[in-house]
């Protein structure tokens, strides 16, 4: 952390000695709360930038320091384990993977093709151009404007187009279920 914040009258605290101090006991306490030692290592950065920003008495005592320290991270700790809760955690992309299933259960292979057919019949019932618009976009990557030169129509009307073929998928995939 490269926070450097030393007051100039005698008795103040270092941050640089209060980081070095206590950072890996607010990193590990921060841990056995989340078990999650990135949130960890973020969490303790974060109680520290707080610290700093808060600070409005330089002459602080070291002991007030820390107890002001620990008392910022677990009420960061409070504050993220409820957002989780609201909001579900979050993974890794890297861990993504682990957690997919890798072999849907037979009923949602079935809903699947179902709705796979659906959609590809609403595909093959809309106008080629809207059609074309909306594979290009999704498909292809291609942005309103190179859309608009492939098929030699306007930007705006690629965005008609495209939220046409939308709608009549949607509403196709709405009816199946239904």
């Amino acid at each position: 952390m490269n926070v450097s914040f030393r007051g100039g009258t005698h008795g103040s605290v270092d941050m640089d000695a209060l980081f070095r101090n206590y950072s890996d006991d607010l990193r590990r306490y921060a841990y056995r709360r989340l078990r999650d030692r990135e949130a960890a290592a973020d969490l303790t950065q974060e109680a520290f930038l707080r610290y700093v920003a808060s600070r409005h008495d330089e002459r602080s005592e070291a002991g007030a320091s820390q107890f002001f320290l620990w008392r910022i991270a677990g009420n960061l700790i409070v504050d993220l384990v409820r957002r989780e809760r609201r909001q579900g955690r979050t993974v890794p992309l890297e861990q993504a993977a682990l957690l997919a299933d890798t072999a849907p259960l037979a009923d949602r292979r079935l809903i699947a093709r179902q709705d796979f057919a659906t959609f590809k019949a609403a595909l093959d019932a809309l106008p080629p151009k809207s059609r074309a618009a909306l594979l290009l976009n999704r498909m292809e990557g291609l942005t309103h404007a190179e859309i608009a030169t492939r098929l030699a129509i306007s930007p705006s009307m690629v965005s008609k187009h495209i939220m046409k073929a939308l709608r009549v998928c949607l509403r196709s995939l709405e009816a199946s279920d239904a």
